[in-house]
């Protein structure tokens, strides 16, 4: 584990940390503004990668007043500093709203104070006004110098050693609101909280046909409001950036009454705390209230989830988010020169790449002045393509239009479920079902898999049938892990009785298979010559195809979880190492993002062969960090990764290896990693992702004179998937040179590159690539094909 990487991937990485050296660097981490769920994974990636490059780092404690006091508010901090801080919220080094900072005789003082200990790199997390804040401060660094100097605070020579002030930005803040990423910091923590606490209010809510009105946060920004409708199935949300139409009042009210005669128990309404109507007036939670116990006379209460939303733990998303924001800030600062803009750190897709900060403050400024002008349209447009995408999806979900108004397609789509239950499927059967019944499609359901299909378990399923499935944990359509290979016969007898037209499969690598069995059978079947398209969902993560399978975020945090408590309970008893088993057969993705999130000493897994030399090169790793005051340790285990070295194997070894210095305890998380609650990444990715493959099929049978045409070539059967920044649909027969089907995998992952991440930040010697990112792109040229 300690080799930088196998030798097999060694001739991939052009662009390595060696030549970045920080000797003789000093950097400075503030956080600024609201906190946020993960600020403290980012401060720990900060100061860990600026340790590990040679330079020193500094806590900046409470924010730009920190800064501006000086004194104790700077601090160097070690490697132990950031020890135990992972699944802590908020922020470590606090965080300040500071009005001094924004003159300049406080941005005077603050640069005195950076001197004083050599900070001439700072790395800002914080919301758009602390990265602007720093884009000034860098701006007037040198004449802020030059003023020093005649105030004789500061030596003529010391001006000229700390001449330019290098600056980064990472954006936390749970609202999303940040133009040019995918997404900030603690926005999905904060989606689980809020989704927590829908699924709470869900139960009582039905026990007695209520209705809930409920306020989360978001005062300029909707993203909140808007992805936790997705994620509920609410009946209705109210935005800032996009108010309803005038008459809204009305349209409301007759939601909820056809919601009620449809014998539905609930009603679930969300506001954003900025919400308006067109004409710039607040749109409150207890406005809507009352309106809907005037109109309609429903129990209706108001939940307002304030500051709940910024507390908790982060999620596994936020951590791996800001670990790599963190180190790539780094980096960006050894990169920096005096030509170079300050930049931001950003997501695309499943990239972290570097964007101008000016740019994307400016974009996110002109949100707010679309609104504050009534351009409403131009405010969701400069959201960005996901916001778009979100907001027609959930229009297209939660709005059924009339019968009559429907235009009939007289074609019959199959869903089906295959392979292993995955938190997630049932949310993408439901955006299936809905956006086919939009298109004028009839929906039928497929029981239990390949197997059910065979026996014609068979059903239509209506709009109301799917309503409240988007929180249910495992398949309600029932899943097996049956190919059907042997069944093609009956499979086809039944596609031909029930009129199947186009068939979507929702699942894991049986899905694939299955799907290729079929496309392979179509010569001797024309029952399968019909569009076909696989949505991926296993925890496993490993179709080919696709960078993320659904099901695979709600395991990683159950095993970022498992592993949190495993860390507490070992805070009372010193010196405990404990192995941790996680499924994924062949597919490393949990053990290794699951040790990055969790803040693991080492992964184990078959991607990334090793021997018993590198078992115990980590037993002495482990030996000395029992030296230190962090006595605990946390090694996972992929479940396939060696035949030979088994869990009970390296528990063993562990605990003979380091007799008298450390005890060992193993765990196997085994099944309850397919259970739970589907987390709001994974009930939303579902969603989107399906309704993407719905409106595929609708294309290619709209593309007919009539359902029954045959559909012969290779691009009518393909599989859905988010491969780098773009969603693609790909033939399943081009896939198959990409997959390993001995060991189930795709032939290149994307999640191996962070795995020198995880070795970097506990303290291992590892070659990181840090080829995929480097230069600064414009924000226009970042937008991923967003679902």
């Amino acid at each position: 584990m300690d080799d930088d990487v196998p030798s097999s991937r060694k001739g991939s990485l052009r662009k390595i940390l060696e030549p970045l050296s920080g000797a003789g660097k000093a950097i400075g981490v503030l956080t600024s503004g609201g906190d946020a769920q993960g600020m403290n994974a980012a401060v720990r990636a900060v100061v860990r990668m600026g340790i590990y490059v040679g330079a020193k780092v500094y806590f900046i404690y409470e924010g730009y007043q920190g800064m501006v006091d000086g004194g104790k508010n700077i601090v160097e901090a070690n490697w132990e500093s950031v020890s135990n801080i992972l699944q802590v919220g908020g922020t470590i080094i606090g965080s300040a709203r500071c009005k001094a900072f924004r003159t300049r005789e406080g941005r005077l003082k603050a640069a005195y104070n950076l001197t004083q200990v050599g900070i001439t790199n700072l790395c800002v997390i914080g919301g758009d006004g602390s990265l602007t804040g720093a884009n000034i401060f860098r701006k007037e660094w040198m004449e802020l110098l030059e003023e020093l100097v005649r105030n004789g605070q500061i030596e003529e020579k010391a001006m000229q050693k700390y001449a330019h002030l290098n600056v980064v930005g990472m954006v936390g803040s749970i609202d999303n609101d940040f133009c040019g990423t995918d997404m900030t910091i603690g926005t999905d923590s904060a989606l689980h909280r809020i989704i927590e606490v829908i699924d709470a209010i869900m139960t009582t809510a039905q026990s007695h046909q209520r209705t809930f009105v409920l306020e989360v946060m978001g005062r300029h920004c909707g993203y909140l409001a808007l992805v936790s409708a997705l994620a509920c199935g609410a009946d209705w949300v109210f935005l800032p950036e996009s108010p309803p139409q005038e008459g809204w009042e009305q349209l409301l009210c007759e939601k909820l009454s056809e919601n009620r005669a449809r014998k539905k128990r609930l009603n679930i309404i969300i506001v954003a705390e900025g919400a308006i109507d067109t004409k710039n007036n607040a749109i409150t939670s207890e406005k809507v209230k009352e309106l809907v116990v005037k109109q309609l006379g429903y129990d209706t209460r108001v939940t307002i989830l304030g500051h709940v939303q910024r507390g908790g733990t982060p999620s596994a998303f936020d951590r791996i988010l800001a670990s790599r924001m963190g180190v790539e800030a780094v980096i960006a600062l050894l990169e920096a020169t005096p030509e170079v803009p300050a930049c931001v750190v950003s997501l695309s897709g499943n990239h972290a790449v570097r964007l101008p900060l000016v740019e994307c403050v400016q974009m996110t400024q002109d949100v707010q002045k679309a609104m504050n002008e009534g351009r409403f349209k131009d405010a969701v447009q400069l959201r960005g393509r996901s916001f778009q995408n979100n907001l027609n999806t959930y229009k297209r979900l939660a709005m059924k239009l009339p019968d009559d108004e429907i235009q009939k397609s007289n074609c019959n789509v199959a869903v089906i479920n295959v392979g292993a239950p995955a938190a997630g499927m049932n949310a993408a059967v439901r955006a299936a079902v809905r956006v086919g019944i939009a298109d004028g499609h009839r929906m039928l359901a497929v029981y239990d898999g390949f197997d059910g299909l065979a026996k014609g378990q068979i059903k239509e399923i209506g709009w109301s049938d799917v309503g409240g499935w988007t929180g249910q944990g495992g398949s309600i359509l029932g899943t097996k892990r049956v190919l059907p290979g042997k069944f093609l016969d009956k499979i086809a007898e039944q596609m031909r009785s029930h009129s199947i037209h186009a068939l979507l499969i929702i699942g894991g690598f049986e899905a694939y298979l299955g799907l290729l069995e079929l496309s392979a059978a179509r010569e001797k079947h024309e029952e399968f010559c019909v569009p076909m398209v696989m949505v991926p969902a296993t925890v496993s993560n490993n179709v080919p195809g696709s960078d993320f399978s659904i099901g695979a975020d709600t395991a990683l945090n159950t095993v970022t979880d498992t592993c949190d408590r495993i860390k507490q309970s070992a805070s009372g008893t010193k010196r405990r190492v404990f192995i941790i088993e996680t499924m994924g057969g062949y597919c490393g993705y949990l053990a290794n993002m699951g040790g990055l999130a969790a803040g693991a000493d080492a992964a184990y897994i078959f991607e990334e062969p090793f021997d018993i030399r590198d078992l115990q090169t980590n037993v002495e790793h482990l030996t000395e960090k029992m030296k230190t005051s962090i006595q605990r340790g946390l090694v996972l285990r992929n479940e396939n990764c060696c035949v030979n070295y088994t869990t009970d194997f390296i528990y063993q070894l562990y605990s003979e290896e380091g007799k008298g210095v450390f005890d060992c305890r193993k765990n196997v998380l085994g099944h309850m990693q397919q259970g739970g609650t589907p987390s709001p990444f994974d009930r939303n990715f579902g969603t989107k992702i399906s309704a993407r493959a719905m409106e595929w099929l609708t294309l290619l049978v709209s593309c007919s004179p009539t359902p029954r045409k045959k559909f012969y070539s290779n691009d009518s059967v393909c599989v859905l998937g988010i491969s780098k920044r773009n969603v693609l649909f790909q033939p399943v027969a081009d896939l198959k040179e990409e997959t390993d089907f001995e060991h189930r995998i795709p032939k290149e992952q994307w999640w191996l590159k962070l795995r020198p991440l995880m070795k970097i930040l506990a303290k291992y010697q590892a070659t990181y690539d840090v080829s995929d990112a480097g230069q600064l792109e414009h924000v226009q040229r970042i937008e991923t094909t967003a679902i």
